[in-house]
């Protein structure tokens, strides 16, 4: 009877350490501490596997045209590519391709000189800026921080530039989004795992670069039990991308999953750039599964730690913990949680970093299912949908997929207390121990909103 007992008990402190887990939940937490080895029908993807976007997408009639000839791409109400030319011959080629023209005055080449002498300004922290394709012009935001004197002389900087650069008051300030909730700790702070990637020896989580320099470990709970890895390269400022290495090497079953949620998933299936105007989701430990529209891309943020570029720059709030967070649209990979203005309650601005920029730089691949995608030279992962076959409004997050590997807690409490498995003499000590698991559960709840009051406070 004894040794029942504490088996019993060992099985439902493993449960309560899971349960702790799944508060967390912005990845797939299970993939971060599995030690066995990774499915075998896996595979994986980078910017390499995803093939061009088609002849007639907005990305394409941009690159085939030139910098001199368009000014961006966008997609419109209609699911169609809208791009921006300065002639009627650009535009008449737009419209034999399938896509809308909008004739617009400014070039691309005109719009990049005009973010080139911005960056060559002396930096104001607390500044962002932006192409905006639709509108043909530079946006530039300054938050709340930023004292009237130093908007004064961006303003004097902008008015020499011309026109066609827009300036523009935030609220809030713009802030790396470190702080927060689960998954993934460090003595630096909390973040969110992004995405599973490997390079062909070790499997890695890819998350953001302002969450830890090389070297940071990091760990899956609070009490420093569960160590998941290491921060072994990234970037930031300039990018703001890292990769931390398992410790077991492996990511391990699921890894191709993002979590959103109530034990559901969404599967990746390749990775890519997206469109303006294009509706995306994002995943984050503080604020679960949220979605927006990308505002534009190429963008430049002035954070207090550094400035960094090249970013993506959406519609979708984020919070602090939500940093590292996977941004995905039909299954795609496009980005992860940099920072931003704003929360989910008040709405925001928040920017990402581009995943295939990211996944070139390091020189590793996404994790995918191979099964899912099936054999031979179609089973390549595609973007193309992304850009200019869906309509903003009629886009999801991906094909659903369960959060594998958690055992189930309600099955495995049940056959705890099931007579017919422990005796009737076990009954009631099984629902004692029911009660302690939940009461230990509504401790720990109480404790992790404690300390995300304590960061929301301290964040800004």
């Amino acid at each position: 009877m004894g040794h029942v007992r504490r088996r019993v008990v060992r099985r439902v402190t493993r449960l309560t350490a899971v349960a702790g887990l799944l508060l967390g939940g912005a990845m797939v937490a299970q993939a971060a501490m599995a030690s066995e080895p990774p499915a075998a029908a896996r595979g994986t993807a980078g910017p390499a596997d995803t093939p061009g976007a088609s002849g007639t997408s907005g990305a394409a009639l941009v690159a085939r045209l030139g910098a001199s000839r368009t000014a961006g791409s966008w997609i419109g109400s209609d699911g169609r590519p809208v791009v921006a030319v300065t002639d009627e011959r650009a535009a008449a080629e737009v419209r034999r391709a399938g896509a809308e023209a909008k004739i617009v005055r400014h070039s691309m080449n005109e719009l990049k000189a005009a973010t080139a002498t911005l960056r060559a300004a002396p930096r104001v922290t607390g500044t962002a800026w932006v192409m905006d394709y639709r509108a043909n012009q530079v946006t530039v935001e300054g938050d709340s921080k930023v004292s009237a004197a130093d908007w004064a002389r961006m303003t004097e900087v902008t008015s020499r530039i011309g026109g066609f650069v827009r300036m523009e008051r935030t609220k809030g300030t713009f802030t790396t989004r470190l702080n927060g909730a689960q998954p993934i700790l460090s003595t630096g702070g909390r973040c969110s795992a992004g995405f599973n990637v490997t390079d062909g020896r070790s499997d890695y989580i890819l998350t953001a670069g302002h969450c830890g320099p090389n070297g940071s470990i990091w760990f899956a709970d609070g009490q420093g039990d569960q160590q998941l890895g290491r921060t072994v390269a990234g970037s930031f400022p300039g990018g703001d991308f890292s990769l931390v290495r398992y410790d077991s090497g492996s990511a391990g079953p699921g890894a191709d999953v993002v979590a959103i949620g109530g034990g559901n998933g969404v599967r990746i299936t390749g990775a890519g750039d997206p469109a303006v105007g294009q509706r995306v989701f994002r995943s984050g430990s503080t604020s679960g599964l949220r979605d927006g529209e990308v505002t534009g891309l190429g963008a430049t943020v002035n954070y207090p730690e550094g400035t960094v570029t090249g970013l993506i720059r959406t519609s979708v709030c984020a919070e602090p913990g939500d940093s590292g967070g996977p941004l995905f649209s039909e299954g795609i990979a496009l980005g992860v949680t940099s920072g931003g203005s704003g929360d989910c309650t008040t709405g925001g601005t928040t920017f990402f970093q581009p995943v295939t920029k990211a996944l070139s730089a390091l020189d590793v691949r996404l994790i995918v299912s191979e099964a899912r995608l099936g054999t031979g030279p179609s089973a390549q992962p595609s973007a193309a949908a992304t850009h200019s076959a869906i309509a903003p409004g009629a886009a999801s997050p991906g094909s659903s997929a369960p959060v594998t590997g958690i055992p189930d807690g309600t099955a495995l409490l049940s056959r705890l207390s099931d007579p017919q498995n422990v005796g009737p003499g076990l009954l009631v000590m099984g629902g004692s121990l029911i009660a302690l698991v939940a009461t230990r559960w509504i401790r720990a709840e109480r404790d992790r909103k404690a300390y995300q009051r304590y960061y929301s406070a301290t964040w800004s």
